[in-house]
């Protein structure tokens, strides 16, 4: 009971950091936007990703805080607040790990794909790879919470695949890539379990006792004379699996 009790204090800590990282990279894009719409969005020509030009390329870091008006960085704020959360309650330093694939991955996209010399703003690159990392969390973690948090994303937000698709209304390039680097940061930052010892096999011939326990299939409690296995079964239980 106290490792559960320890297990929920820990997801709710992370949980709070996750709300104020947001609220914080929020805060900043509002701030950026107001000074990049007094000077006329020079900071989005300036500081975008330019494609095909190698001098553009530092616009992968700066251009997810830039955006060419007030509808585009509205638009982006919900979908970048709920998705960002989603993807950091389970831990902060993985998040910004995802944070820094997805960004890299969705820039790059941009900057070979784009029409070239084309100036490309906005945080929708990095808003489709939470969506993304959302939607296989759970699967590579093999959460159940996660994997249902996925599939309701996926219903509730199911539009947002339309925003895959080639389009000269928005930079579906770095949405598509975006989703990839979400995808891509789910396998590489997932959860590495370590792996149950292995059972030594019992003697050539010999069959099971009637209504005894599979070996190694046994619940925590049962192996009383194997402490360490008992707390390893206890941890997987834990975890939801």
């Amino acid at each position: 009971m106290d490792t559960e009790n320890q297990t929920a204090e820990i997801m709710i800590a992370e949980a709070r950091k996750a709300f104020w990282v947001m609220v914080g990279f929020l805060a900043v894009i509002w701030v950026v936007q107001i000074a990049n719409a007094i000077s006329g969005y020079a900071l989005s020509q300036s500081f975008g990703i330019v494609a095909r030009e190698p001098s553009g390329l530092p616009g992968i870091v700066t251009a997810p805080f830039l955006h060419w008006s007030w509808a585009h960085i509205e638009g982006n704020s919900g979908p970048l607040f709920v998705f960002g959360f989603l993807a950091a309650y389970r831990g902060v330093v993985k998040f910004l790990g995802v944070t820094a694939l997805i960004a890299v991955t969705s820039g790059l996209g941009v900057w070979f794909v784009s029409s070239a010399l084309s100036v490309t703003a906005g945080a929708s690159g990095v808003v489709f790879g939470y969506f993304g990392y959302i939607l296989v969390r759970g699967l590579f973690d093999r959460h159940r919470i996660d994997i249902v948090v996925g599939l309701v994303m996926a219903l509730c937000f199911a539009y947002q695949f339309t925003g895959l698709l080639p389009s000269d209304e928005f930079s579906w390039q770095g949405h598509l890539f975006g989703f990839a680097g979400g995808i891509l940061g789910g396998w590489l930052f997932r959860d590495r379990r370590p792996r149950a010892a292995s059972v030594p096999a019992g003697p050539a011939g010999a069959r099971p006792v009637a209504g005894a326990p599979a070996p190694g299939l046994e619940r925590p409690g049962a192996a009383a004379g194997d402490p360490s296995r008992a707390a390893l079964m206890k941890e997987l239980d834990d975890l939801g699996l």
